[in-house]
């Protein structure tokens, strides 16, 4: 399977865990692009059979999160993706609030069916995401 996993990084720990998420995509067998949304063509990213989706929360402490605004334009720049299964992620320090369903909302918006959301607290995706990986082989 083709996946390109995009991310928005600040600080380096989304583009860590994307990193992380593609290698272990990898392993299961799948050809992985792993891109900043600054890198990443849309048109490239639509023709992908998977497309991993991430973001840093923003917000203030443990109030009003959600994702990047580079994240939500990079979203709208994708176009239409019906019939196109997308994930998303965040990675976040306290709370992620509303971030992973403004996401999927946007994505849904497009048509592409949403069929995982993962959270990691750090740069390192959980064992959620290992059987997530694992279900795609």
């Amino acid at each position: 399977m083709n996946i390109a996993i995009i991310y928005d990084s600040s600080t380096g720990t989304t583009a860590k865990a994307a990193e992380t998420m593609g290698k272990t995509l990898e392993a299961h067998g799948h050809l992985c692009r792993v891109q900043s949304i600054s890198l990443a063509d849309p048109a490239d990213v639509s023709e992908a059979d998977l497309i991993c989706i991430g973001s840093w929360v923003k917000g203030l402490f443990i109030i009003r999160q959600h994702p990047t605004e580079g994240t939500m334009r990079f979203i709208e720049r994708l176009g239409n993706l019906a019939g196109k299964n997308v994930v998303v992620f965040c990675t976040y320090k306290l709370a992620i609030g509303s971030t992973l369903r403004q996401m999927a909302k946007a994505l849904e918006g497009e048509g592409a069916t949403v069929v995982a959301q993962f959270k990691y607290r750090g740069s390192e995706p959980n064992s959620k995401f290992a059987s997530f990986a694992n279900s795609l082989t």
